[in-house]
């Protein structure tokens, strides 16, 4: 495991994951937001393509999330591990919109100075919405990318259950990027 992907639903914990393990390997983690959002007012960065092609050519990586449609058959041509958070919607959305709640109310800077605020909850691709709305076309996507027999050396880690994905982040030995000997439990 050095070049690893953490996909999931908006909400359910990728950035969180991927920054957790990226640490227990010693391997450099890019959350893909702060890298696609370069500025205030949700400035979309130009080079964004061209900066992620860079990162995927370095031989270890953790990035949160499958991929824009311009970076994402680059990043997951490169990766040699998905960790897929599968979580159920009932899942995700309690922490999407205390995430988004949160973030509203005590005003937080997120990717590169921008905030949510209350107009943007009403807006289509406000995180919740968003959330609601791509919830089963993203898990019908993961699906089909990580069942694609062209990807078929990717090795795939699967988790229905924040438990699961607890459980497992555990056997990854803190900074050394060894699994630890016995079960894992």
């Amino acid at each position: 495991m050095r070049r690893i992907l953490v996909v999931g639903s908006t909400g359910a914990g990728k950035s969180t994951l991927a920054h957790e393990l990226g640490e227990r390997l010693g391997v450099p983690y890019h959350e893909l937001d702060a890298l696609h959002f370069t500025g205030p007012g949700w400035a979309q960065d130009p080079d964004f393509a061209a900066r992620v092609a860079e990162i995927a050519a370095t031989p270890a990586w953790v990035l949160d999330s499958y991929g824009t449609p311009d970076v994402r058959p680059l990043l997951w041509e490169r990766a040699d591990t998905v960790v897929w958070l599968d979580y159920p919607r009932h899942v995700v959305m309690p922490r999407v919109l205390r995430r988004s709640l949160r973030r509203t109310v005590l005003r937080e800077r997120i990717f590169n100075g921008n905030r949510e605020t209350l107009t943007e909850w009403f807006r289509g691709d406000h995180p919740a919405r968003w959330a609601w709305s791509q919830y089963a076309p993203r898990r019908a996507a993961l699906t089909a990318l990580t069942t694609d027999p062209a990807l078929a050396p990717l090795h795939t880690l699967r988790f229905t259950a924040p438990r699961e994905a607890r459980r497992w982040l555990r056997t990854i030995e803190a900074g050394r990027g060894e699994r630890r000997k016995g079960p894992a439990g």
